[in-house]
């Protein structure tokens, strides 16, 4: 008898051996079966689940430590407002602040009005309107975000009044010319970091959903 053959012979054996012992390890499904239903608790519920669903709330401690002051003023908010989330906010924060910081470079403050505290708002504009008074013109273009960070927390029940202090880091290219053309501030080539904190303000469980920036700083 070949090699090959014998070989084919051992396989088949090991193969009939596997199936035998599966069979008598799983059983078998014949016939009618009782559907499993959903709503009986099981018996043995693995520690992990347990930890998931009584655990603390990602949304919020992915973000602060757990337990902290802002910890605790996120979960106001969110039982005054269920629908609200950490994670969302920050990424609309992400897109307002390129949208505010690039609108204040170039002096287009108008559309940005609704989103600015009226405190702010003067504040840009001023800025806004001495540049023009030394007959300055801003090029500015945004390059992206290299920190965003939830700095701070707090709600007022009495008022449902939260605020959200957020660090950003970003870079672009901005310069400043003059009624000739001559760069007098900034670098056209050379990316600059710029490093902001800011503090956006909103009545919890209001019908406006838009929050708005109340305070800056660096």
């Amino acid at each position: 008898m070949s090699s090959a053959v014998i070989q084919l012979i051992v396989l088949a054996a090991i193969a009939i051996f596997l199936i035998l012992r599966l069979k008598n390890i799983l059983g078998t499904r014949d016939g009618f079966e009782k559907p499993i239903t959903m709503d009986r608790p099981d018996p043995v519920r693995p520690v992990a689940d347990d930890i998931i669903e009584h655990g603390p709330d990602r949304d919020i401690v992915d973000h602060v430590p757990e337990g902290s002051d802002s910890a605790l003023a996120l979960a106001a908010m969110k039982r005054e407002e269920p629908d609200f989330s950490v994670g969302d906010f920050l990424q609309g924060a992400r897109s307002a602040y390129e949208m505010i910081l690039m609108a204040f470079e170039t002096g287009d403050l108008e559309k940005i009005r609704p989103f600015l505290s009226p405190d702010v708002y003067a504040a840009f504009e001023g800025a806004v309107e001495a540049r023009k008074a030394r007959g300055l013109a801003v090029h500015a273009e945004f390059l992206g975000l290299r920190e965003l960070v939830l700095q701070n927390a707090t709600f007022d029940p009495a008022t449902k009044e939260a605020e959200l202090t957020i660090r950003f880091g970003g870079e672009l290219l901005s310069s400043a010319k003059d009624a000739e053309g001559n760069v007098v501030e900034g670098d056209a080539r050379t990316p600059r970091k710029q490093r902001d904190i800011w503090t956006f303000a909103r009545k919890m469980g209001s019908a406006d959903p838009n929050w708005q920036l109340v305070a800056t700083g660096g």
